[in-house]
């Protein structure tokens, strides 16, 4: 029982570091969504403004898999990693999706999300093969970059394709 107990008793504190960490990414991430969606439904092609309905519905996929990465349930513990690494993939199919129709319009913006996914998919993978709490603290900075790069990329593309809001 002893040696069960000091197996379970780490085991636990890095699970709990995780849902910790989840949770903290869920705030970080959840209180600047609203701003970087510009809303809580998106329309696809709300009067587009130089830009083509396709590039418009690629802005709104966009933010509705940030929108989806920022609302992680903290408390599923492992399965709350494996969801962020789920919908970090579907982000950054979202931003190669939206980069290739854009033609190179919002370059600057579309690169600095992509290297910004790219950190935060660093650190997930770190957090998951080492579960600790610098682990999660390097999480919740990459998805502090990874809110910034969105924001400034949405405010560069919402002449062209109002949120809908």
């Amino acid at each position: 029982m002893k040696r069960r107990g000091s197996v379970t008793g780490p085991a636990r504190w890095r699970l709990a570091a995780i849902g910790c960490g989840i949770a903290l990414l869920t705030v970080a991430c959840g209180s600047s969504s609203s701003t970087a969606s510009g809303g809580s439904s998106p329309s696809a092609a709300a009067s587009p403004l130089g830009a083509s309905s396709a590039l418009c519905a690629d802005a709104a996929a966009l933010r509705a898999s940030l929108d989806k990465l920022s609302h992680v349930q903290a408390s599923s513990g492992q399965g709350a990693l494996n969801e962020v690494k789920a919908d970090l993939a579907s982000v950054k199919t979202a931003t190669t999706n939206f980069a290739n129709d854009a033609k190179g319009k919002w370059q600057p913006q579309t690169s600095a999300l992509k290297s910004a996914l790219s950190s935060l998919g660093t650190a997930v993978q770190k957090l998951a093969a080492n579960p600790t709490t610098a682990g999660v603290s390097s999480v919740v900075t990459a998805l502090g970059q990874v809110t910034t790069a969105a924001q400034q990329l949405f405010a560069a593309v919402g002449n062209d394709c109002p949120s809908g809001s």
